[in-house]
């Protein structure tokens, strides 16, 4: 019982000595420190906790304005007691935003210790700014916590991160916190802004970047003792200026400059190896690998000292140096790039540790400018870089042969050759030689010499001339053209016009079998005195685009292709035409005129010069309308045409437009207003008239000449009848009134009608004997006693005498001093002036029928 009760007692106060360790175990020396946003916690064991042989368990507690945000625990096992401890933490909140107070306490077998340490950041008497962080460097694609200290007497409006408003929480009375998702922008940074509800604004600029987005290491070698690595960027960390990107190959640093190289000295062997380079920034770092074999990745350097020598007309030698020795035990390739005005040529020369090589197929007195680079031949990798320029002048020599043509000019040829150009002369021109002789009759050659200043040389009749340029080195190679004889074909050639396009002529030709050395095209303009311009092309070509050097819209081009024979050039082909067409101004078509032709118009016009056609005319057009109606079109597709002809037209007012076709539309639109009515019939009608009458006037005068004679002729005197000698005569059997033959000449014989009495008119018995004694009185003497004279008398028609002839009585003794059948107051004769007075009275036109007239027996 006794041992029981000692045992408790010692169990009691070991239990007390516990409590006591325990409660006086804790931290000391407790440190706070920051970066940025991180928080590094320092802090030691007290010395009663050396006693203790269990672990301590110590609690870390943060407030952020009192209030408990976080909360962590850090073990330190018995052997760790009394060395200093640490923990870190980085706050979503910026630092300086509101105070953070780190509260640490040790926890001892589930017993917490009486003694903390307890510190706080920042010390709210430093504050003196309202937006956090500032100038911060912030990863895109993550999230991030601004805050804002709204000053005392104001409100809190609103934050937003350019123009991004996220998600904003309120931290205490005066501070409020943003969180947003950090989007990639300019490197020049973004800004936060943070407005009270008076509009006071507050604000602070921060950096959003990347890490490292290094990528594709490339590892050579220039000197065969060292490698260099080059890379490319790849994507931007927008915050190489806040902070910059450190690279190291292969753990040693790289010095990087304005180009993304880095080298390192090596022992260059055979075999492949692999190169490393690391590139970090704040926010991370990346690693980029190579493998290579720097045998076989050989960029040299560019050569050095580059110079000429041993210049002549068509070469030069150049020569130059190594600035590593050991290129003088490699096969190289070298490049040289030529360069002249007219552009650059390449030449490539071969060898072992090369530093000479000699450039031919150079021009004479001509100025190059050269430079060299190298490269391995046996494992190509790159091309050295390129060697300074040197310059050089080649020698002169004598010109090369001329380009010689001829151009017609009337009844005499030009020949006429293209200046020499500076590549082509090799030296300055002094002059030409000119010798001549005719194709046909005299065998003389005629020779002269040329100023250098001119091109062209005329002469007469069809020859053959060789032209030669001089320099100062000698004379060229000569230059023989045959000029024919001039053809009709050449004159009556058809010219067809042609058009070209964006100013030039794209021609084309069938192969003609006698162009052995090729053809030739030629071109000037037609109706100028320029100077003619050509080109020479080889015998498989057949098509070729040419455009005039200085050519203006709307003048007219003579363009001939030529076949190059044995001997004088062949004519194939000759156009006119445009190279650059210009629209037709209106008034084209001056004067413009009309005929009318009955319902028709004809508008026509004067022939429009060459001169005033400032492209192709393929034809016209007519349009015309009546008052503002609809209008209709006559079109000829002939230009050589003159008038064009509106038919059935009514009468009105008609406006007429006349416009010339071309490649480009109708153009030079010339009007003409035309009046059509009755009036224009009436004027015909008037003139007809008026001719008729002046006919009808001519006639009367030249019938008023020669009156006498119609009236002789046509209208004679007629006799008086003697009808004593018609009754009692038995020999006068002809009629004196229808004698015949009394003509002007006396010549003329008429036919003598029959006088038929027409039986149903009754006689007159009122007539009395006085008035046949009248009638019978009037007969001239002429025809009463000569028969002969009577057949040639004029007949005459009379109107019909009436008769009354009753049938003989033959009871009644026959008178024997009448004729059978007549009673003596049965005859009773009409005097004229009773039948013309009788007829006039009964306004009866008399009827004279030819069956009515015979002749009495």
């Amino acid at each position: 019982m006794i041992r029981f009760w000692f045992l408790l007692l010692v169990l009691i106060r070991l239990s007390q000595q516990n409590q006591t360790g325990v409660s006086s175990c804790g931290p000391q020396n407790l440190t706070v420190s920051r970066s940025d946003q991180t928080v590094l916690v320092e802090w030691e064991d007290d010395p009663s906790c050396s006693a203790l042989n269990d672990p301590i368990l110590y609690n870390m507690t943060v407030l952020v304005e009192n209030q408990e945000v976080h909360s962590d625990g850090v073990w330190v096992a018995p052997g760790h007691v009394g060395s200093t401890h640490s923990w870190r933490w980085t706050s979503p909140l910026p630092m300086d935003c509101a105070a953070h107070t780190f509260r640490l306490r040790a926890q001892i077998q589930n017993q917490t210790s009486r003694l903390d340490q307890e510190r706080t950041l920042p010390d709210k008497d430093t504050f003196s700014r309202n937006v956090f962080p500032q100038d911060a460097l912030l990863e895109a694609g993550s999230s991030a916590t601004f805050c804002c200290i709204v000053p005392h007497g104001q409100q809190f409006g609103q934050m937003y991160l350019d123009g991004n408003t996220g998600n904003t929480t309120k931290i205490s009375e005066h501070r409020y916190a943003l969180t947003v998702r950090l989007k990639p922008v300019m490197e020049s940074g973004a800004d936060v802004h943070c407005e009270t509800k008076s509009g006071e604004v507050h604000g602070a600029s921060v950096f959003i970047g990347y890490p490292p987005g290094d990528e594709d290491l490339r590892c050579e070698t220039r000197d065969l003792e060292s490698v260099e690595c080059r890379w490319n960027k790849g994507r931007n960390t927008m915050v190489e200026v806040q902070s910059r990107t450190r690279y190291e190959l292969d753990g040693s640093p790289c010095v990087i400059g304005s180009e993304l190289r880095c080298s390192k000295e090596v022992n260059i062997g055979g075999g492949e190896r692999n190169w490393t380079l690391t590139a970090q920034n704040v926010f991370g770092k990346v690693e980029i690998q190579d493998s290579a074999d720097l045998t076989r990745r050989v960029h040299m350097f560019a050569p050095h000292d580059l110079g000429v020598g041993d210049v002549e007309a068509r070469s030069v030698r150049l020569s130059w140096s190594w600035t590593v020795q050991r290129y003088h035990n490699l096969s190289l390739n070298c490049q040289m790039i030529v360069s002249d005005a007219d552009g650059s040529s390449l030449q490539i020369k071969h060898g072992v540790g090369l530093k000479a090589a000699v450039l031919t197929d150079l021009r004479p007195n001509w100025k190059y400018e050269v430079k060299v680079r190298c490269r391995t031949a046996q494992h190509f990798w790159t091309w050295s870089d390129w060697s300074s320029r040197v310059s050089f002048l080649t020698e002169g020599d004598v010109p090369d042969a001329l380009d010689v043509w001829m151009q017609r000019k009337g009844s005499q040829t030009a020949i006429v050759w293209k200046k020499l150009l500076a590549n082509q002369s090799h030296g300055d021109v002094t002059g030409y030689h000119v010798t001549w002789t005719r194709t046909r009759g005299s065998d003389q050659l005629h020779k002269e010499e040329v100023n250098a200043s001119v091109h062209e040389y005329t002469l007469d009749g069809d020859s053959v001339v060789t032209v030669t340029a001089k320099n100062q080195h000698g004379s060229s190679p000569p230059s023989t053209i045959t000029v024919p004889p001039t053809s009709p074909d050449e004159t009556s050639m058809n010219l067809s016009c042609f058009t070209g396009s964006d100013g030039g002529l794209d021609l084309s030709w069938s192969h003609h079998p006698e162009a052995s050395c090729g053809y030739m095209v030629d071109w000037f303009p037609a109706l100028e005195g320029d100077r003619v311009d050509w080109l020479k092309l080889p015998p498989s070509q057949n098509r070729v685009r040419i455009k005039p050097k200085n050519d203006v819209a709307g003048r007219r081009y003579s363009v001939s292709i030529y076949a190059c024979t044995g001997g004088a050039p062949l004519l194939l082909e000759r156009k006119d035409g445009f190279f650059t067409e210009k629209q037709i101004q209106p008034k084209l078509f001056q004067p413009l005129s009309y005929k009318l032709r009955g319902s028709d118009v004809e508008i026509y016009w004067d022939p429009v010069p060459l001169r005033e056609q400032p492209a192709c005319i393929h034809g016209y057009v007519l349009y015309y309308f009546k008052n503002r109606g609809e209008p209709i079109s006559v079109t000829t597709e002939n230009p050589a045409d003159s008038s064009l002809t509106a038919r059935n037209l009514q009468s009105g007012s008609y406006t007429f437009i006349m416009a010339a076709q071309t490649a480009g539309g109708a153009y030079g639109n010339t009007t003409l207003q035309v009046l059509l009515n009755d009036e224009d019939d009436l004027s015909n009608i008037f003139i007809s008239m008026g001719a008729v009458f002046i006919l009808l006037f001519l006639i009367t005068v030249l019938c008023y000449r020669h009156w006498a004679c119609i009236k002789e002729k046509f209208y004679p005197d007629i006799p008086k009848p003697n009808m004593a000698d018609w009754f009692t005569s038995p020999e006068k059997r002809v009629n004196p009134y229808l004698q015949s033959g009394l003509g002007c000449h006396g010549e003329e014989n008429l036919a003598v009608p029959e006088l038929l009495l027409k039986p149903a008119e009754l006689l007159n018995n009122n007539n009395t004997d006085q008035e046949d004694t009248a009638l019978t009185s009037q007969a001239p003497p002429l025809y009463q006693n000569n028969p002969a004279q009577s057949r040639h008398a004029v007949s005459t028609v009379f109107p019909n005498l009436t008769y009354n002839l009753p049938a003989a009585d033959p009871e009644r003794p026959a008178d024997p001093g009448r004729p059978a059948g007549l009673e003596p107051n049965d005859y009773h004769p009409q005097t004229l002036a009773e039948v013309f007075g009788q007829n006039r009275a009964a306004q009866k036109p008399v009827i004279c029928v030819s069956e009515y007239i015979m002749a009495l027996q």
